[in-house]
């Protein structure tokens, strides 16, 4: 076995010489696996990100009582103009996008979507129970597409 890195230069520059020597053509898997990976960099690009602006769960005064005494958390996130405002109850998620549209609102956790549903034309939306662990939610309406950051709902 030899000693790295070596005594002298001279040996450095000869080793090192040897590993950037052409070792063949790249495989064929690697190379699909390489482009596959990079083609995904832009899969989210034309969806604006909102971010968490509110979460009732780290306000430590509440603004005002709640019209509806299930709600467990309220969830504010926003991108620009877009707001997405979200209520998680036991029996499940109710929202609203603002500006209002009508459209579609995906949910996905890190097992993939598990749920889509309408957006009427005031802006309202309801789903199920989310599941434990971050969700991402993201809405499509005519005039924009925005997604929120992955936020734990429940």
């Amino acid at each position: 076995m030899r000693q790295w890195p070596p005594h002298s230069d001279d040996e450095l520059l000869i080793e090192l010489g040897a590993a950037l020597r052409d070792s063949g053509p790249v495989p064929e898997h690697f190379l699909a696996a390489a482009l596959a990976a990079f083609s995904w960099r832009t899969v989210d690009a034309e969806l604006a990100v909102a971010e968490l602006t509110f979460d009732s769960a780290c306000d430590l005064e509440p603004a005002g009582s709640t019209r509806s005494g299930g709600t467990d958390r309220t969830l504010t996130f926003r991108s620009g103009p877009v707001v997405l405002a979200v209520e998680v109850a036991a029996s499940g998620v109710v929202g609203q996008l603002s500006p209002a549209a009508p459209g579609r609102l995906s949910a996905r956790s890190a097992a993939g979507q598990y749920e889509d549903v309408p957006v009427d034309e005031a802006g309202f939306f309801s789903m199920g129970v989310p599941p434990t662990g971050p969700v991402q939610l993201r809405a499509s309406t005519a005039t924009y597409k925005v997604r929120t950051c992955w936020v734990s709902l429940r």
